[in-house]
């Protein structure tokens, strides 16, 4: 059984950071392409960066230089360290995870976590 599993949302200040983490159970562990997605409320749902088996990896345009993702095989887990952070970077994070590689649209997604909330004030 296929699983995902977030932890670490919260609420910071602007300027701050967290570092999101995943544990990731069944067919996808390191195999697949995973990855984070966001939504804001009244905004549509996106990809924030994603990971490829191989290593390589894609993120959003406003929060290249800010975010970085990675993942640790050994433990099946994925991390999104996001620092500096903006309040427009508020939303709703679910890890996700598909077959396909640069998994940044959620029609390449066969997989959804849960969700952990952030919220960064002004």
């Amino acid at each position: 059984q296929t699983q995902l599993v977030e932890s670490g949302g919260g609420s910071v200040q602007a300027g701050g950071s967290l570092r999101l983490s995943c544990v990731a159970s069944g067919v996808i562990a390191n195999r697949y392409c995973i990855g984070w997605f966001r939504q804001a409320p009244g905004k549509e749902r996106e990809g924030v960066a994603v990971i490829n088996s191989d290593g390589t990896t894609s993120y959003e345009d406003s929060v290249k230089g800010r975010f970085t993702i990675s993942r640790d095989n050994a433990k099946n887990t994925l991390y999104l360290q996001m620092n500096s952070l903006k309040p427009e970077d508020t939303g709703m994070y679910s890890c996700a995870a598909g077959p396909f590689r640069g998994c940044m649209s959620a029609r390449y997604i066969a997989y959804w976590g849960q969700g952990t909330q952030v919220t960064v004030s002004s």
